[in-house]
């Protein structure tokens, strides 16, 4: 992937007004070029869960039906069957393949409209499924069925996260030559032009909480074969242009597998201050291949995230206390960091209220939507001023 000083926003596109691929997310994309941005990046694009998440989705490779503009338009048999042709991996379980169709129709006229302003796409591999999705219905040889996904007890959250989704028999996967990967990832970058993947550091070693367990406090952790794995999918696909989200509990093992097939990590501003003179997250220590976030789904947003430190805490960033979202965006756009990126919602100032997602908590995330008109002009000219300071106004974003 060809790596281009550049930026763009973060949104989901459920937080677009109408929650749908409508006239709103044209219009969004048309804000985007006027504000100078070359990427829309969003999260993931499968059916959500029943709470609204889409990293509990019920399958990785279809599309969600609900953010179609036109549910009801019609569908040729000639259409259905030239999808379910170069579908064939998957389809075939997936009942609904007219939404399927119809998502197609809807995201290309989208996704050629944005290309011709400029915009390109990111989008988001999700590391686990649903338990009772299709792909467990499908595959159920390649899933375990005694102990789930989570995350350890952190700083953060005393009891872990506790996700419940169905772990990987990597034995199984191994067999196949990581097939079903392979097609997940192909799949996914027929949609996007770039995919971050989630819990990249799972592809290394991962936490596996036993059955019946209401925490994951008694996890333990158990290897996965991350340098086989993408090894095929470089293999079958070539260089495949994704992003590796190394949050977490990190090892060095997981930097040797990142850097084994040169991916971008990610650094995130609101975690700048404070921790060891090496601190990744802090200005001075973002390398150039990295991808900078004011902020992310799983975060407070930048505003919120300052009025909750404590008054020496605020004085220690040195950020206007007026406006702390436009401090993070100005050191996002002068970062090394060759990507940066900035949720909608630090664009517009918002607080706690617009907060994505709280990890480790099952409802109330997911709900928070763009109000028609938020974003204006006056947005866009400052967000262009900004992102021509911190040298990112590169032209039309390029990949490959």
């Amino acid at each position: 992937m060809e790596r281009v000083r550049s930026s763009g926003i973060l949104l989901h596109p459920t937080s677009l007004p109408g929650g749908r691929l409508d006239g709103e997310a044209y219009r969004f994309v048309d804000w985007l070029a006027a504000a100078g941005q070359s990427w829309w990046q969003m999260l993931p694009l499968g059916p959500p869960d029943e709470f609204g998440s889409p990293y509990r989705t019920s399958s990785a490779f279809a599309a969600s039906a609900a953010l179609l503009a036109d549910p009801t338009s019609q569908v040729g048999v000639d259409e259905v069957e030239d999808f379910a042709a170069r579908h064939r991996f998957w389809i075939g379980s997936w009942p609904r393949i007219a939404d399927q169709v119809r998502f197609e129709r809807e995201w290309s006229a989208l996704r050629a409209y944005a290309r011709e302003r400029g915009v390109r796409l990111i989008g988001d591999v999700p590391i686990y499924v649903s338990d009772d999705g299709m792909d467990v219905a499908s595959w159920p040889e390649l899933f375990e069925h005694g102990e789930v996904a989570g995350a350890p007890p952190d700083p953060l959250n005393a009891n872990g996260q506790h996700w419940g989704n169905p772990l990987y028999d990597w034995p199984a996967h191994r067999l196949t030559g990581f097939r079903w990967w392979i097609e997940r990832f192909r799949r996914t970058l027929e949609l996007v032009d770039v995919a971050r993947v989630d819990h990249f550091r799972g592809f290394v070693s991962y936490w596996a909480i036993p059955p019946g367990r209401k925490t994951a406090r008694n996890g333990r952790w158990r290897p996965a074969p991350g340098y086989e794995l993408f090894a095929a999918v470089e293999a079958a696909l070539g260089d495949v242009p994704l992003i590796a989200e190394d949050l977490g509990v990190i090892t060095p093992a997981v930097y040797r597998l990142r850097d084994a097939f040169g991916l971008p990590g990610m650094v995130v501003l609101q975690w700048a201050w404070g921790g060891p003179p090496a601190n990744l997250h802090a200005p001075r220590n973002h390398p150039a291949d990295a991808v900078v976030y004011t902020s992310t789904h799983d975060t407070d947003t930048a505003t919120g995230w300052f009025a909750g430190l404590t008054r020496a805490q605020r004085a220690a960033t040195g950020l206007d206390p007026a406006e702390p979202n436009w401090g993070l965006i100005g050191l996002a756009m002068r970062s090394r960091a060759y990507l940066a990126v900035v949720p909608a919602q630090d664009v517009l100032g918002l607080g706690s209220d617009a907060r994505m997602n709280h990890p480790g908590v099952v409802h109330g995330n997911w709900r928070w939507r763009l109000e028609r008109g938020a974003l204006t002009a006056e947005l866009a000219a400052r967000l262009r001023e900004t992102t021509i300071a911190g040298g990112r106004l590169a032209g039309p974003a390029r990949v490959g």
